[in-house]
């Protein structure tokens, strides 16, 4: 394979690359780009171990199903560990989806994530019966996207495939606990590529003595010394003289070898397929296995000490722990209050209630710490603190919970309910007889001695574990009186032999038996009515709760069916302007789902709103042209266009209106020359001329009608007539209220305009030609007719100006070929938009060799980015959240493309135009039609990244050869067989000027 010359970059930056493994030297120091098209591209497996019932109904009830989605439940018998349960999901994942080939060649293929909820949940009882994966999720209050139905493997997933993606070759397993949440931070360190990766987080010594903590040598704070089980605070400290320390967050990356080894620690014969016991040996993998790592492991064990091992910290990394009743409440309140600003300013309660109705008034300070979900309480109820209420039906009791009393009620079979009561800290741990055994918060042995009964002659063995006690009694609907649930909480009633006696004699399930009798889908039945009238309380209120945050995508979806209740909303000129849009959005979303006529037309006045959203800000600074140049000057305006690199379509309303926008772009001449120019002046008609040098067309506007027909479809001069409307020749646009016709206008301004328009680039050539020329024709109006815009002001009005033509786009267009150079630009959000531009070195994109590896070719495929922008528009206004998740994984690109330049790291640009395309093809697959995917065939072997300029799906393509050579191949390849006779490379140089404006 050829290889880059270096010579260009410093000594620091080839021994960074060296170590990165992207320079390889010989006689002198050389480059060479490794990266390869697609290369970031990875399928995943799903693996989750769940309880017996759960498992059984997770492909129906959640839709996930084989071959992507393997779901088991650990064999019957003793308790496996976290080790022998990961082997026991590999083996059953390779026998469904993989048996025809052997298990490591099946490792190999793709990665797999595997997720472990499948024990038996003793300190969060009310998410046992289907795995603490599949507690349900509140929706955070300052995200977007985020779903009514969500469950924590919901929210997981995006971190755990996204670290998956960062990952390196080697690994091929991600294995994590069910029961955390690890928010990774907006950038990710790099991963070594060794056997085991295990990521950490800095958390505070009393918080880490609670987890595994990893201990890394000072000097080599990377890699792992070795690893401890709930070490104490103390020990902590002692040992951080000396070792840099960091807790453990469940998660584990795995290369083949030592999934491997950690199979046979669980008795797999590879050559027989199979356990040599039948199913694996009990084997802990945080407990045994992970304590076997390191330089100086606490345990002995040579084949896994062996394996090589490093420590990642995540330096923005959070983490979240479900793993007990307090917990789960600690954790999602303290992830709703993890962000402030806007409506979120105030401190969220320790009140989490979701898919439920409760009728009485809830007190801050005497309902702290309280969990509703899935339940009805009617206003009889009487409620206290530290409390947590699950699965109650619909109910009219009178009902008084005592604090730290919870109240479960599970479905079991198709009619019965298992009632369960237990104590907010509650372990279901220990022998029942056992003074230091609680059940309801005090020793379990009392809950019998209070209500006249023996334990013995009820089934329970002197010594039996309370999680296998049978305790929680199994009723009918007509059964489940609320005199016998106040008897089982407090053992309060008139009629208290009466319920001890019915209680003796009914079936009664034990914490562990609930895990098989549960009924999924009655429960998911309950959760989902419920569900549903919640989201319409919450749309009625959606001034001020989240419902315009949500996914309205997925909104749209689960209430489709019901005909009631989802009426538009009117909205008046106090409410937040997009709260509008969104609800003209969401209604069309329904009614498309729905299958009817005229969603079209509803969403049509969604991105009319949000035009006239922003065409009242250009409104709000009106224009007042007068003549300031002699008879007989030009006004010249001549501009580059635009190359992305990265960060495209975060720029783009309504996307960067919320969240900001990051691109990393190039202004570029073409064959030598700025490609949009503009030539004005003016005459003595009254009388606005319009000639286009490249459409050999021309037009004359003499009415105010004529030039407010810039929206008409097909106008070759839409964009003219446009910019002259912002420039003040309309009458809302002009700052006195304009004239009473154009011609007096004109006669008053001295005479007419002659504009000559030059585009010299094909139409779709996703250079962003459209809105270059218009900001070329503003600047050239701004200096001809006195406004005085600056570039900010021109930035704003060229916005203005593609909402006006009903194209939409964002700013990078103008803004990448107003400005020179090579640049990072960002804005926050907010209606107005104010870029900020971060000014990179041009060194790596200009000189030998790597300059010679770009190329950019005109594909002679056009496709409208208006086409693609109002799919991917739509996906914005509906916080479709994998969309979502999409243009946050753009934006972070954009800053590591940014970092690239700045660093000179060749390849590390090439990735990150690689990862742009793979984003922009994830975000809209249109975005790759087949001609162009045919043009990257051709010349793959040669190519070490390639994108489409702006939206994609034809026009020009920006290759990055792997070396000159490569560069030479590719260009003479596509130039002997071009795919159609328009095709054809072009000349690019760095504008050194951006925007220009002169006078003769």
């Amino acid at each position: 394979m050829s290889e880059l010359l270096v010579g260009h970059l410093c000594r620091e930056e080839i021994e960074t690359h060296r170590a990165r493994g992207m320079v390889s030297t010989g006689g002198s120091e050389r480059f060479n780009l490794r990266g390869r098209m697609g290369s970031r591209d990875v399928s995943v497996q799903y693996l989750i171990s769940l309880p017996p019932a759960m498992a059984a109904a997770f492909p129906r009830l959640e839709g996930r199903g084989l071959p992507a989605w393997v779901v088991a439940a650990d064999p019957p018998g003793p308790g496996m560990g976290s080790g022998a349960a990961t082997a026991h999901l590999l083996a059953t994942a390779w026998r469904l989806t993989g048996a025809d080939r052997g298990f490591e060649a099946w490792l190999r293929e793709g990665r797999k994530l595997v997720l472990h909820a499948g024990g038996q949940s003793r300190r969060l009882p009310a998410y046992a019966p289907v795995g603490k994966l599949l507690l349900p999720l509140p929706v955070l209050r300052w995200s977007r996207g985020q779903r009514l139905d969500q469950t924590l493997l919901d929210v997981q997933l995006p971190e755990y495939e996204r670290l998956l993606r960062h990952a390196p070759e080697p690994a091929c397993v991600l294995l994590t606990s069910g029961d955390v949440l690890v928010r990774l931070g907006r950038q990710l360190p790099e991963f070594p590529a060794v056997d085991v990766v295990a990521v950490g987080v800095r958390v505070p010594p009393e918080v880490a003595q609670n987890f595994g903590v990893l201990f890394c040598p000072r000097r080599q704070p990377g890699r792992l010394a070795f690893a401890r089980q709930k070490p104490s605070a103390a020990e902590i400290r002692r040992m951080s003289l000396e070792y840099r320390w960091s807790v453990d967050t469940g998660i584990w990356l795995l290369s083949a070898r030592a999934a491997r080894v950690l199979m046979r620690r669980c008795g797999w014969e590879e050559e027989s397929g199979g356990f040599s016991e039948g199913r694996p040996v009990s084997y802990e993998f945080y407990g045994g296995f992970a304590l076997a790592l390191g330089t100086d492991p606490v345990r002995d064990d040579a084949e896994i000490r062996a394996l090589s091992c490093a420590v990642v910290e995540l330096p923005e990394g959070e983490f979240y722990h479900f793993g007990a009743t307090a917990q789960m409440i600690e954790s999602v309140v303290s992830l709703q209050n993890r962000v402030s600003g806007e409506w979120t300013d105030q401190r969220h309660p320790d009140q989490v209630l979701q898919n439920c109705r409760v009728a009485p008034v809830l007190d801050r300070e005497r309902h702290h710490t309280l969990w509703i979900e899935n339940s009805v309480v009617s206003g009889a109820w009487h409620l206290g603190h530290e409390q947590v209420i699950t699965g109650v039906p619909e109910n009219d009791w009178p009902l008084r919970l005592p604090s730290g009393v919870c109240l479960d009620l599970v479905p079991v079979d198709e009619e019965a309910w298992c009632v369960r009561v237990y104590g907010f800290r509650d372990g279901f741990r220990g022998a029942w007889n056992e003074a230091t055994t609680r059940w309801l918060g005090r020793p379990a042995f009392e809950w019998f001695v209070r209500r006249g009964l023996d334990g013995s002659t009820a089934g329970l063995a002197p010594g039996l574990d309370l999680q296998f006690c049978p305790l929680f009694p199994v009723v009918t609907e007509r059964e489940l009186d609320p005199e016998f649930v106040q008897w089982l909480v407090s053992g309060e009633g008139t009629q208290g032999d009466r319920w001890a006696r019915f209680w003796q004699q009914v079936e009664r399930l034990s914490a562990a038996q609930l895990a098989l009798r549960v009924n999924p889908d009655r429960l998911y039945a309950q959760r989902e009515r419920l569900r549903r009238e919640a989201a319409r309380a919450l749309r009625r209120h959606c001034r001020w709760s989240v419902f315009s945050r949500l996914d309205l995508e997925a909104t749209a979806r689960l209430v489709a069916a019901e005909a009631d209740g989802w009426e538009a909303l009117a909205f008046g000129d106090d409410d937040p302007p997009m709260l509008a849009v969104r609800e003209a959005m969401f209604q069309a979303a329904v009614r498309r789902v729905r299958g009817e006529a005229d969603w079209e037309g509803l969403e049509r006045q969604a991105f009319e709103r949000l035009q006239e959203m922003l065409v009242r800000e250009a409104q709000v600074t009106p224009a007042n042209p007068r003549r300031v140049v002699l008879e007989d000057q030009i006004v010249w305006a001549r501009s580059p266009v635009r190359l992305d690199l990265a960060g495209g379509w975060t720029d783009t309303p309504p996307y960067c209106l919320e969240h900001g926008g990051r691109v990393v772009n190039v202004a570029v001449d073409l064959n030598g020359q700025p490609p949009i120019q503009v030539f004005a002046k003016c005459i003595p008609e009254p009388v606005l001329v319009i000639r286009s040098i490249d459409l050999s067309a021309e037009t004359r506007l003499r009415t105010f009608a004529d030039l407010e027909a810039y929206g008409e479809p097909g106008n070759p001069f839409g964009l003219a007539r446009a910019a002259l409307a912002l420039a003040g020749f309309l009458p809302r646009f002009h700052v006195h209220g304009g004239f009473a016709s154009l011609e007096e206008q004109l006669r008053e301004f001295g005479g007419g305009i002659e504009l000559s328009l030059v585009a010299a680039v094909p139409k779709g050539s996703g250079l962003g030609t459209s809105s270059i020329l218009g900001m070329t024709l503003l600047a050239a109006l701004s200096d001809l007719c006195g406004l005085d815009w600056d570039r900010e002001t021109l930035c704003q009005k060229t916005l203005v100006l593609e909402q006006l033509l009903g194209t939409g786009g964002g700013w990078q267009d103008q803004v990448g070929a107003m400005e020179r150079g090579v640049k990072l630009i960002e804005t926050r959000p907010g209606l107005r938009q104010t870029p900020q531009l971060h000014w990179l070195p041009q060194h790596l994109l200009e000189q030998p060799p790597v300059a010679q590896c770009f190329l950019l070719y005109y594909t002679g495929l056009t496709r409208l980015a208006r086409n693609i922008l109002g799919e991917v528009v739509r996906s914005m206004f509906l916080n479709d959240a994998p969309s979502l998740a999409v243009l946050e994984e753009i934006g972070r690109n954009a800053e590591r493309a940014a970092l690239a330049i700045q660093r000179c790291d060749a390849a590390g640009l090439a990735e990150c135009i690689r990862e742009s395309w793979r984003l922009n093809q994830q975000l809209d697959p249109g975005t790759n039609p087949p001609g162009v995917q045919a043009i990257l065939d051709a010349v793959a072997s040669d190519l070490a990244a390639a994108k489409l300029a702006g939206a994609g799906g034809g026009g020009y393509l920006l290759m990055l050869a792997r070396d000159p050579f490569a560069a030479q191949r590719i260009r003479e390849r596509l130039t002997r067989n071009p795919p159609n006779p328009r095709a054809r490379f072009v000349d690019f140089t760095i504008s050194a000027t951006g925007l220009q404006v002169t006078r003769s």
